[in-house]
């Protein structure tokens, strides 16, 4: 759960865009979107597979 705790003479705006960016970091809206429907087996792991070469082709770059 993100939590965004709001200093004395802070504006909303401005602590909605820290929670806003918290929310993006925490992966918040992609897993939602990602449980909001079903996604069968084979989806699932051909995307698991996806993301696995995408981290392993960064990590070697470096």
């Amino acid at each position: 759960m993100s939590e965004v705790i709001i200093d004395h003479n802070e504006s909303i705006e401005s602590a909605l865009r820290r929670f806003n960016k918290k929310v993006q970091q925490d992966g918040v809206l992609a897993e939602y979107r990602r449980r909001s429907y079903y996604e069968k087996p084979t989806t699932k792991r051909k995307r698991k597979r996806a993301t696995k070469l995408r981290k392993s082709i960064k990590n070697s770059t470096k």
